[in-house]
């Protein structure tokens, strides 16, 4: 049986959802299941999830627990990376000093400012971990969830010899959507994606061998069904096909969007209005970490249950292990082309085809123009952060900025270097060599 460790189990529910996932098929629930986590407080909590699905379920699998991530590693065959480096202080700055610039970001995790700056100080614990791997448990496949998903596994690619594959669950939540709206079974649909995390497209999606794009624009024309997804709805309305990201992560990646409270206001739509606003993944984060926190919200352990969700990375361990064939979207170097107008050091999210043989990407060809335009603007921010983390260039981070839509929108050249001088500054606990 495999041994699996979760590299930031702190992060609770996820790391529940995903031990869950592992324990949810017979061929797995006898695995050796590490927790490590710097929390130990929350390692702890997580600890006592794992081992009571173990319980509840009666599977046989094996958890452990640990705050040193050698030890964690040591002979591991898979790792899960969820790590969250610094903590609320560094989040509060990347949103909050763009805002006062007038750069208003809603999540902040992936692009512009906070996604430049959160993996600038993620990434030097990226490098650590990935020299522990190289010799602790050099053949592990390393399972990435930490965001920005593009740049953390575009350094993984470039400064190390780790394996590693991104994981997102934006494609099968917008199959769900599309599914939704449209009116039919997710399971029932056939769709092939490719682009970059978060701004990845369904370039075909069928029902029945019948192309569905017909009934999403139906349902777009219905202002009800508009105004449950307005960005995404524009974004096919003008450039002819759905992203993969909910509508108020989407908003932060193009220029249209963000610029106006009254464009921001009016794209908040049913459903999902109050994540249109600046910050609102800060202060929602801010609330799970306080109620976590909280002992008078601790989890009912009696009442876990061992259940599979969406999520991929279970799938694609079982298909490792088993040799069972699946196909997942998952997020690799755009190695030989596999998107052929976009740069081939870029990371790109492309189908894979998994067995017990490995992963292999899938070859996609070319996007259509529009949508590699508008892919390309990402991947110009994430190589000027990539080439900014590892050779410590200042004037590289400075260009990601600039080169950023929703920024360069927003704020004139110098106001860009003013705001990103002021970033690093606030950040140079995290930024060691770069400041």
């Amino acid at each position: 049986m495999p041994t699996i460790t979760f590299v930031g189990a702190g992060s609770m529910v996820f790391a529940r959802k995903l031990v869950g996932d592992m324990l949810s098929f017979p061929e797995l629930e006898d695995s050796t299941i590490r927790l490590m986590d710097v929390d130990e407080a929350r390692l702890a909590k997580a600890t006592e999830a794992a081992e009571a699905m173990v319980e509840n379920g009666g599977v046989g699998a094996t958890i452990e627990s640990t705050t040193d991530r050698w030890a964690a590693l040591d002979g591991a065959d898979y790792v899960f990376n969820m790590i969250n480096v610094g903590g609320t202080e560094p989040f509060e700055n990347e949103i909050r000093i763009p805002e006062r610039y007038g750069v208003e970001q809603a999540i902040g995790d992936t692009l512009g400012p906070g996604g430049v700056f959160r993996g600038l100080r993620t990434i030097p614990t990226m490098l650590e971990i990935a020299r522990d791997m190289e010799e602790l448990c050099p053949d592990a496949l390393l399972l990435n969830y930490t965001n920005p998903m593009a740049i953390v596994c575009w350094v993984m690619a470039e400064a190390t010899d780790v394996e590693t594959v991104g994981l997102c669950h934006s494609v099968p939540h917008t199959a769900e959507a599309i599914a939704e709206y449209v009116g039919v079974s997710q399971e029932e649909l056939e769709y092939w994606v490719a682009g970059v995390n978060h701004m990845a497209w369904f370039l075909e999606c069928e029902h029945d061998g019948e192309d569905v794009y017909p009934l999403l624009e139906e349902a777009m024309a219905d202002p009800d069904t508009y105004r449950r997804d307005t960005v995404r709805f524009e974004m096919l309305r003008h450039f002819g096909a759905f992203p993969t990201e909910s509508s108020h992560h989407v908003s932060e990646y193009v220029p249209y969007f963000r610029t106006e409270q009254e464009t921001i206001e009016e794209m908040a739509g049913d459903g999902y209005a109050e994540r249109m606003a600046t910050a609102t993944y800060l202060e929602g984060w801010k609330a799970r970490s306080n109620e976590r926190d909280d002992p008078e919200h601790d989890v009912d352990l009696a009442d876990l249950e061992i259940e599979r969700s969406e999520e991929y990375a279970s799938r694609l361990i079982h298909s490792l292990e088993t040799g069972e064939p699946r196909r997942l979207n998952l997020n690799v170097p755009n190695d030989g082309g596999l998107i052929a107008n976009l740069p081939g050091d870029a990371c790109v999210e492309v189908p894979c085809l998994i067995d017990g043989t490995g992963v292999r990407p899938c070859s996609v060809g070319e996007l259509p123009p529009q949508l590699a335009a508008l892919d390309r603007t990402q991947i110009a921010v994430q190589e000027r952060t990539v080439t900014g983390a590892l050779e410590n260039d200042c004037e590289a981070i400075h260009q990601a900025i600039k080169l950023d839509p929703l920024t360069s929108a927003a704020l004139t050249l110098d106001e860009a270097h003013e705001m990103t001088e002021e970033l690093i500054e606030a950040n140079e606990e995290y930024l060691p060599e770069l400041a």
